[in-house]
């Protein structure tokens, strides 16, 4: 089976957006600011942004509140041809324990990862539907470590569930995820070392 190019995807998407009078709204998940930074300077020339921030796996609150405190000023900082807002889901850390509980032995990048992706991103498309955007996606393909293909399978299933356009996508192509950096330095940004879970921290310190 051929492996779908996402990043051509989006540029099709992007091409067509260019030629319409209306500019589109977006419904951005942002994992935190410096994953989110390359995305917003790259689709804000097409969208109007509003940046959901949802992450009900981060393990700890003053870690959550740190990334949701610079995301908010990436926004404030960072020029935009259309103005880009915030959101602020609701931090449900029990839910998501909860949910990825039974499979708390699994190894990073696996199943479970699936099962949190999947968990942010429905959150995104219900709030998109009810709120009226006319895209959502999400900044966690810009990591090496994401898998993009299961991320645009899960959003290909809420755009037929929700009835709202997914914006398909591979942020780390064109070397998004270096330029993420280089935006990151630029900005002041803190850059944590892991992906925000217990798991993942774990993880980590196993190989140190």
């Amino acid at each position: 089976m051929n492996k779908i190019n996402y990043q051509k995807v989006l540029d099709n998407t992007l091409e067509k957006l260019a030629v319409q009078e209306k500019i589109p709204t977006l419904l951005l998940h942002s994992c935190c600011a410096p994953c989110s930074s390359y995305v917003i300077a790259y689709l804000s020339q097409y969208f109007h942004i509003t940046v959901f921030y949802y992450n009900p796996n981060i393990d700890e609150k003053e870690e959550y509140l740190k990334r949701a405190h610079e995301q908010q000023l990436l926004i404030e900082k960072m020029p935009a041809k259309y103005a880009v807002t915030f959101l602020e889901g609701a931090y449900n850390t029990e839910a998501y324990l909860e949910l990825t509980k039974p499979l708390a032995a699994e190894k990073e990048g696996g199943a479970r990862c699936g099962l949190c992706y999947r968990m942010r991103l429905e959150e995104t498309a219900k709030t998109a539907q009810q709120n009226g955007f006319d895209y959502f996606t999400t900044t966690l393909s810009i990591s090496p470590l994401k898998n993009a293909a299961k991320l645009n399978e899960i959003g290909g299933l809420l755009e037929a569930k929700y009835k709202i356009a997914y914006l398909y996508s591979d942020f780390k192509k064109k070397e998004g995820y270096k330029k993420s950096t280089e935006l990151s330095k630029m900005y002041g940004l803190y850059r944590q070392d892991y992906c925000g879970c217990s798991y993942s921290k774990n993880h980590l310190e196993k190989l140190e």
